[in-house]
């Protein structure tokens, strides 16, 4: 898919037409998302709405430093809640360029809004390939039914 999303991107600039969006956003079984630029260079990373809601109310965020070099499924941080602490998993290789800072001091942002402001890192994408085992939404959807 990312091959055809780089096509649209180029014929974007040939003909000169508006931009459009190509922002996409995949799940891992562990319940991470990430979310590419539209020139699918950088992913944001965070946690689902589904983990947000069962570790409850989050007290503590541990963030990743920016220029830290990952593998697919390395933990790059934990997030703590009242009920148990879960490691953060980057499901793609690369180098976290951002953390959130906001989560320092307002970790239970994570619980507002968990696929949104409650981003964890941003993240430089070694190997588009990562990508490929991931869910979309609707994948995503029907695993957490289970």
């Amino acid at each position: 898919m990312l091959p055809l999303l780089r096509e649209v991107a180029r014929l974007q600039l040939l003909f000169r037409t508006l931009p459009i969006p190509l922002a996409v956003k995949k799940y891992t079984e562990d319940h991470e998302w990430i979310e590419l630029s539209d020139d699918g260079s950088t992913g944001t990373i965070g946690i689902s709405k589904y983990a947000a809601k069962s570790l409850g109310d989050v007290v503590y965020v541990e963030l990743p430093t920016a220029e830290l070099e990952v593998s697919a499924g390395d933990a790059i941080g934990a997030v703590e809640s009242v009920k148990s602490a879960s490691d953060i998993l980057t499901p793609v290789s690369g180098t976290v360029v951002e953390a959130n800072a906001v989560l320092e001091d307002k970790p239970g942002t994570i619980n507002k809004g968990p696929e949104a402001e409650g981003w964890i890192a941003k993240i430089t994408i070694a190997d588009p390939k990562d990508l490929e085992g991931l869910m979309d939404g609707e994948a995503y959807a029907a695993f957490t039914e289970d």
